[in-house]
């Protein structure tokens, strides 16, 4: 793999807006897409991993989850970021923010930019908004 991918949940608002935040101010040479139009098998991730919490491939193959893939992304970016990325590598750190990020991803649709669909695994989102995000007939 050429480039480094940072994966997110496209079908969550929240995560979405997130990302566009990622796209506009953090410079950074990864690909930012969201699960559903990324190639999971030849990233080696499954759809399960990715509704859990973001993911990070790195291009040499490296792996990361939830904060620890936030912080691959922040690392390969302009040097305030790259601080930044650093300082969510510190133990005491990493130790605060992944119950953080646990309940932020559990609590995504409350968030700002949230829908109630973010609250909804894949299979029920999919069951009620189609794979397209649009609402199936009869829903």
């Amino acid at each position: 793999m050429e480039t480094s991918t940072f994966v997110y949940d496209g079908d969550c608002a929240f995560c979405t807006r997130c990302a566009e935040f990622i796209e506009r101010r953090i410079p950074t040479g990864a690909r930012v897409l969201p699960w559903q139009f990324a190639d999971l098998a030849a990233l080696g991730l499954t759809e399960a991993e990715c509704e859990e919490a973001v993911q990070w491939v790195g291009a040499e193959g490296s792996r990361a989850a939830g904060p620890d893939a936030i912080a691959k992304l922040l690392g390969g970016s302009a040097p305030l970021w790259r601080a930044a990325g650093a300082g969510l590598r510190l133990p005491p750190v990493r130790a605060v923010a992944w119950p953080a990020y646990r309940w932020v991803a559990r609590n995504r649709h409350r968030m700002p930019g949230g829908t109630a669909a973010c609250a909804l695994p894949q299979e029920a989102r999919e069951r009620l908004y189609g794979p397209t995000g649009r609402p199936s007939a009869g829903a």
